[in-house]
């Protein structure tokens, strides 16, 4: 099985703004462009114009309909939730140490989880490891792909530094989605994290996902509801998101 790096100071990841997700896959198509040209290309379709095509894809958007709610901070009404996964890059990921040939791997300079296609067998057992459904078959090639958090472009120095970031962090146009490193307490993504109070996926498993998700903002349940002061989530609010968010992703 694949050993872990030592764990590393720099952990690059994203941060997800399920307040201002809408929803609109910008992210999913933007990263399915890049990739099927790059270093994990190419990400095949089957049957895209059938009655059941399926493909490759590194993010997926899911959308709920949230059921309205009492909450500490007041009532909250019905709204639809936008939720984006991907591969949360984890500190301790199970997909890795279950791998028998070492093609499923974390880079130490960086945390970024990566699959070396070369290695890969196709055996699944990755797949079956990974309580957040993050990877993806690849039935034509018989290997297995994830989420690369576009390495191949965060350290191209041929493209401009604004240019450095995850394809889906650029192509988002609602600015939901943010980059950077989280093992650093003062960079933006952390201050962020911290102001927001963001929320790892699943923390109970023990995989320490480095990608967080910043809750949705209280809404106004119509009038003047009674607690509803445009304050932000109050902290005992954060376990009951991380385990709703839990219990769709088991569905």
């Amino acid at each position: 099985m694949t050993a872990l790096p030592p764990p590393s100071k720099k952990k690059l990841g994203l941060v997800i703004d399920l307040d201002t997700c809408v929803g609109c896959h910008a992210c999913a198509t933007s990263c399915k462009e890049w990739n099927s040209g790059g270093i994990a290309g190419p990400l095949p379709d089957e049957q895209p114009y059938g009655r059941e095509p399926s493909g490759v894809w590194f993010n997926r958007v899911h959308s709920y309909e949230v059921a309205p709610a009492r909450t500490p901070s007041g009532p909250q009404p019905a709204m639809t939730l936008h939720f984006p996964r991907s591969c949360l890059h984890c500190e301790t990921p199970a997909c890795v140490t279950v791998c028998p040939t070492g093609a499923s791997y974390k880079r130490a300079e960086d945390g970024i989880v990566l699959v070396d296609e070369d290695k890969c067998i196709g055996c699944k057992l990755c797949s079956w490891a990974c309580p957040y459904g993050a990877r993806e078959y690849s039935a034509v090639e018989g290997v297995m792909k994830k989420c690369t958090l576009c390495v191949d472009r965060l350290y191209n120095e041929n493209l401009d530094p604004a240019e450095r970031v995850p394809a889906c962090v650029q192509a988002c146009p609602t600015r939901a989605r943010h980059f950077g490193d989280l093992g650093d307490p003062d960079s933006e993504v952390s201050k962020l994290v911290a102001g927001r109070g963001g929320v790892a996926l699943m923390p109970e498993l023990g995989y320490r996902p480095v990608n967080r998700y910043l809750p949705p903002r209280p809404r106004r349940a119509g009038g003047d509801a009674e607690g509803d002061d445009g304050a932000e989530p109050a902290t005992r609010e954060k376990p009951s998101l991380s385990r709703w968010l839990g219990r769709m992703l088991r569905r």
